[in-house]
């Protein structure tokens, strides 16, 4: 949680020098180390800094892999006719499946952004459904009746509400006809039960609420406008926003989203000052 506070309190260096040391060896630092990257490279969209994030992702995800369950062919062959379960995994393994899913997605994401060439669609879009399918699989252990939490898993539930969330609240929000035609290959979207997933993710206590919070806030305050849903809902946003900007008050990530809901209320003078806050 330190490179956490870090990274919220602006001290993006600092935070990646804390989490530098153990990026060979621990799951969760190199893909925090390179989820960082990711969103400065997104920030900037300058082509080194999306290279360097895609190869830190890469090797996050080799080391989640490393870390994952060996599968026989047996196991193969039975998990044709009979789901995984809980107890087949141990808590790293468990912890491996849903790192290796987020730095699919996020790796994806990487290769739409690096090159908007064919190859590069399909590379992205196989990233995309190996990340939806393994995360299919993640929410059904969690919702199944042998689910038994261990000491650890606030922060691998977390992990399954962020990614399970993420991909029903993305895709329900596609043109119909778009949505029937990714049904064939596997995907589905259920608006309701994607945000369902973030909100008890955002009030959760693992690592990936904050993830959570942001999701929902880019939605409330973003995606409804652009989309013209019409499910603009202010005060939610508000109440997710308040603990964040009492807990990091000079956090520009946070002043940005006080800014935008300034905005959405018709408050320019007082959207101005949270935005000039930010800098």
């Amino acid at each position: 949680m330190t490179a956490l506070d870090l990274f919220l309190t602006n001290q993006f260096s600092e935070a990646l020098s804390y989490l530098k040391p153990r990026t060979k060896e621990s799951m969760y630092h190199s893909l925090t180390y390179a989820t960082i990257l990711e969103m400065q490279a997104m920030m900037t969209f300058d082509p080194q800094d999306i290279l360097l994030a895609g190869n830190m992702m890469k090797e996050a995800q080799m080391l989640c892999q490393r870390h994952r369950r060996k599968s026989s062919v047996t196991d193969s062959f039975s998990s044709l006719v009979n789901r995984p379960t809980l107890g087949q995994f141990t808590e790293e393994e468990i912890h491996a499946e849903v790192c290796y899913a987020e730095c699919l997605l996020q790796r994806a994401a990487l290769t739409f952004l690096q090159d908007e060439n064919m190859v590069s669609f399909i590379k992205g879009g196989i990233k995309v459904r190996n990340s939806y399918q393994t995360y299919k699989e993640l929410d059904s252990l969690v919702q199944s009746s042998q689910y038994c939490k261990g000491e650890n898993h606030p922060h691998f539930e977390g992990g399954v509400k962020l990614g399970v969330g993420a991909f029903n609240l993305t895709l329900s929000m596609l043109p119909t006809r778009i949505l029937r035609l990714l049904e064939f290959v596997g995907f589905s979207g259920n608006k309701d039960y994607g945000l369902l997933q973030l909100e008890e993710g955002a009030s959760g206590h693992s690592f990936r609420s904050v993830l959570c919070v942001m999701l929902l806030l880019c939605y409330h305050t973003f995606l409804t406008f652009v989309l013209g849903t019409g499910n603009v809902n202010i005060e939610e946003a508000e109440k997710l926003l308040k603990p964040y900007l009492n807990r990091y008050p000079k956090g520009a990530i946070f002043l940005f989203f006080a800014g935008r809901i300034e905005v959405i209320k018709g408050n320019i003078d007082a959207a101005i000052r949270r935005f000039e806050e930010c800098c």
